[in-house]
């Protein structure tokens, strides 16, 4: 399990933790304050994410989800500190709309799993956050300020971090390079593009996905949101509506 996780250095006190060895090759990001640090993301759960944090930082952790679903949330068991949106609050007490079974299948779906690794103890986290964030509350870790900005689309209670003096925009699943993905019940095409044009105006100097490739830059924002925005004209942007190739991104609606 040693090589599960790849740690990559964004500065001096920034790193991202990635899974490469699953298809969907999430990532998560630590933040290292003068007083916390804030984990960004928890993974999938396959393997500890606790014991590569703590290499990286020796401050207490708060781990805040960009989104309740399985592969964001998989290592919270490990953080008794977190945070998260009050629309999926719900789905932290029973009330996510998959069964575990389904689940389980999406963790084994093109995966070397670790050796040893019986999917069957697999759990889908289920807690009751520290504090429960709203659109623009700021997270203070001393010395760092990280700004929760609610983007639903993907999800109901989907947010992107903002953290203005050093540029970083931690995008979660509304922006990286594959198909973006809202043709689930629980998504929602139109608030997609509104996520999109709110990121937009942001003056980021760079952008941290939670899945696929790390090559990613801010202006392919706005070339998403301006497809989008093309689709909505067309009367395509709801359930339905298509599976779109740009190129180095996709979307599914």
């Amino acid at each position: 399990m040693n090589d599960w996780f790849t740690i990559d250095k964004i500065d001096k006190d920034t790193y991202i933790i990635s899974e490469y060895r699953h298809w969907e090759e999430t990532h998560s990001y630590l933040l290292n304050g003068s007083e916390r640090s804030l984990l960004i993301d928890t993974g999938l759960g396959i393997c500890n994410i606790y014991d590569e944090v703590i290499k990286l930082t020796d401050k207490p952790v708060t781990a805040v989800a960009t989104h309740i679903h399985w592969d964001h949330i998989g290592g919270h068991k490990y953080f008794p500190d977190f945070y998260a949106h009050e629309a999926e609050l719900g789905w932290l007490s029973g009330g996510f709309p998959q069964p575990l079974e389904t689940i389980k299948t999406y963790v084994t779906d093109r995966c070397e799993l670790p050796e040893g690794y019986d999917v069957d103890t697999y759990e889908f986290f289920q807690g009751t956050p520290t504090r429960v964030l709203h659109d623009n509350d700021m997270i203070d870790i001393g010395g760092r300020r990280v700004r929760a900005l609610h983007t639903p689309g993907h999800s109901p209670g989907h947010m992107c971090f903002w953290e203005a003096e050093r540029g970083y925009l931690f995008t979660g699943d509304l922006v990286y390079k594959d198909v973006l993905f809202a043709y689930y019940p629980s998504t929602d095409p139109e608030a997609y593009l509104e996520s999109l044009e709110k990121i937009a105006r942001l003056p980021a100097k760079r952008v941290f996905p939670a899945h696929h490739s790390l090559d990613i830059h801010p202006e392919i924002i706005a070339r998403m949101r301006d497809e989008l925005r093309k689709l909505r004209s067309e009367g395509k942007l709801h359930h339905g509506g298509g599976k779109f190739d740009y190129g180095d991104w996709g979307l599914w609606i």
